[in-house]
């Protein structure tokens, strides 16, 4: 039934119009008061004409002329009795005990003749009783509880997880919710089950398999903002299990000042389920080589560039230069930069350049003389680097190898190279070119000792462009099928800021050629992660058990490159560093003499387009890549093919 269909006509009145009823309402209750204060303390109807006709009216006089007065000064004309609830209810209190206290002081303890004394007390009694169930009434008959019933019948039902303080000022929040309807609370204290908490019943969660089925529950909200990251694991694959929606509120340091809305609510994402429980971070290690310093980032667009500068803004460096070859990634960082930082107290720099311009990176890093430098810039698709090889060294490698020598010639003290598993015994062109990089940076950390050269390897970050978390939720969003390319493939996984942050620190722990490992935890198989998030949807999996789910899983094959697990280490071992979550390692490297020769040797095969050079070389080079592989430089492909049509049509 329309909503409009159930409102009652005095909804359309004019608010003056309003007002006068209202007023009439509140005079006919005052009377009505009286009558039957008289009628209570004589124990018969008084009659309001005849003989002694005077007597109640001058009790009903005083009651208008000290209520209606009251009654205005309090709001009570303003208010919207639609949406009137315990506030308005304690106006109505507040004004009936000060008119209650004038009322008897008239008629009790100073008295009137022929006004029995007991009336000033009985009187402002009923008075309290009519007005306040008058308010009731008007909220339940035009705001409508009658409307939000059968406006909840079509809603979808909700539970709330936690009967706590964050529960319960989420239900509050939630009462004119007009998306979701709140039927109860679920809570692990056993002691609470069955209670009725603010008109909601407080639930066991052994329940919900139940209560979907029986009640037709489709969401539950999690509020318990102060549970551990793996307690809400916990509960949070315990309700998936029973396929509903879940959304979370954040953990209690995100909460504005502690206060819950339902603008705080958020649907869950992966890494509710595969991070982990953050380490506090050293501040010392932080701070070493941002505080008051020239800091900077390279690709800083990217998703990892963008988030080590989200990072080191909030550690208050005094120039943060952001160079970045993509106009609308730099035009996006540097705009959520502006509103996160005071332009007073750090200098925000943004430089279109690529990596790769040797006379540009130098012109930069000789007018601002940084002391940091953290190199972002890469490209890191494998099967996009795989189909251009030539391109892919060209902004990998030596792209580095620019940034490198710039910095070494402007001075910079730290620079850190931002790396990746896929270069331990690369099967790709990436991974192989990354691995050059870090061999790049060994080497030269023995030629420029001025500046410290490190790089910091790690696995997938969840979220990041082109991974696969991005890209299964607008599959399961398309409704399917998701595409995986093998069953057993397996990859860590660690959050964005996690990653950043452990960046920072470890690139102030550098002596000069260090390769640190971040601790990825355990690798994740991607099947499982395919039916997580299928049930994260609030879906099910279409396979061999369950044919009529929503979501299928289809296996592709292995592009081009692509390996089915990766690894963090070349050698057989790491040592641990001053932070539980960042290890080292030696690994051997060409020394600068011997690398520079097979680097010319590959620049040449470069120069001429000879792509089966080029992976002989970088076999020759990179400890673990055979050079394997039929797929050509698009780009080389398509100069041939316009060479030979330019020789046809000249013949």
């Amino acid at each position: 039934m329309p909503i409009t269909r159930l409102a009652p006509p005095i909804l359309g009145m004019p608010r003056a119009a309003k007002r006068v009823v209202v007023l009439a309402v509140d005079t006919s209750l005052c009377i009505l008061a009286v009558w039957l204060a008289y009628y209570l303390r004589l124990g018969e109807w008084v009659k309001l004409s005849g003989d002694p006709y005077w007597l109640p009216m001058w009790a009903v006089g005083v009651s208008l002329a000290v209520a209606l007065p009251i009654f205005i000064v309090n709001g009570f004309y303003r208010a919207i009795f639609r949406y009137a609830g315990l506030t308005a209810l304690m106006t109505v209190v507040k004004a009936m005990g000060v008119y209650g206290l004038v009322y008897a002081t008239i008629f009790t303890a100073i008295g009137v003749t022929g006004v029995p004394r007991t009336v000033g007390v009985i009187q402002p009694i009923l008075l309290l009783v009519l007005i306040g169930t008058s308010r009731m009434l008007a909220r339940f008959w035009l705001g409508g509880i009658y409307r939000d019933q059968v406006r909840n019948a079509s809603l979808p039902k909700v539970l709330i997880y936690g009967a706590g303080n964050a529960g319960r000022q989420l239900a509050a929040a939630m009462a004119n919710n007009h998306d979701m309807h709140v039927i109860g609370f679920l809570d692990d204290d056993d002691r609470l089950h069955g209670h009725v908490l603010n008109g909601l019943t407080i639930y066991s969660p052994a329940d919900l398999p139940g209560m979907v089925t029986s009640m037709g529950v489709t969401t539950v909200l999690l509020a318990i903002p102060s549970a551990s990251r793996h307690r809400r694991n916990e509960l949070i694959t315990k309700m998936l299990s029973a396929h509903v929606l879940v959304r979370t509120l954040p953990g209690v340091s995100e909460l504005a000042q502690g206060h819950v809305g339902t603008s705080d609510l958020r649907d869950l994402d992966i890494d509710d389920l595969l991070g982990r429980e953050p380490v506090p971070p050293n501040h010392i290690l932080l701070g070493k080589n941002v505080v008051h310093k020239v800091v900077m980032v390279t690709g800083a667009g990217g998703s990892i560039g963008s988030e080590l500068c989200r990072q080191i803004v909030g550690i208050g460096p005094a120039v943060l230069l952001l160079i970045e070859q993509s106009e609308f990634a730099l035009y996006e960082i540097h705009q959520q930069l502006e509103q996160r930082t005071n332009s007073a107290s750090i200098r925000l720099v943004p430089l279109l350049a690529s990596v790769q311009d040797e006379k540009r990176l130098h012109e930069i890093m000789a007018a601002w003389k940084p002391h940091t430098v953290y190199h972002a810039a890469a490209y890191k698709h494998v099967p996009l680097v795989e189909h251009n090889p030539v391109e892919g060294l060209r902004n990998n490698s030596w792209g580095t190898l620019v940034a490198a020598n710039a910095a070494a010639e402007a001075g910079v003290a730290d620079f850190v190279l931002i790396s990746t598993d896929k270069a331990v015994r690369p099967t790709n062109i990436m991974g192989a070119s990354k691995r050059l990089a870090e061999m790049i940076l060994q080497a030269l950390s023995e030629v420029h000792t001025q500046t410290r050269f490190s790089m910091v390897r790690f696995g997938n970050v969840l979220g990041s462009s082109g991974s696969v978390v991005p890209k299964f939720r607008q599959q399961i969003r398309d409704g399917g099928p998701i595409t995986l390319t093998h069953e057993d493939m397996t990859r860590y996984f660690m959050t964005i800021p996690e990653a950043a942050q452990l960046v920072i620190q470890a690139g102030a722990m550098a002596r000069g050629g260090d390769v640190f490992l971040l601790d990825m935890g355990e690798p994740v198989k991607i099947l499982d992660l395919a039916y997580r998030m299928i049930d994260l949807s609030g879906l099910t999996a279409r396979d061999a058990e369950n044919p009529d789910g929503d979501i299928g899983i289809q296996i592709t094959g292995l592009r081009p490159g692509e390996k089915l697990f990766e690894e963090l280490l070349l050698g057989t071992s790491s040592m641990p560093t001053s932070h539980p979550r960042i290890m080292t390692a030696h690994e051997e490297f060409l020394q600068w003499p011997q690398l520079t020769s097979r680097l010319e040797a590959l620049k040449a095969a470069m120069d001429a387009g000879e792509v089966g050079t080029i992976r002989q070389n970088l076999a020759e080079l990179v400890s673990g890549y055979e050079g394997k592989g039929d797929v050509v430089d698009w780009v080389l492909m398509e100069k041939e093919i316009t060479r030979q049509g330019a020789v046809v049509n000249h013949r």
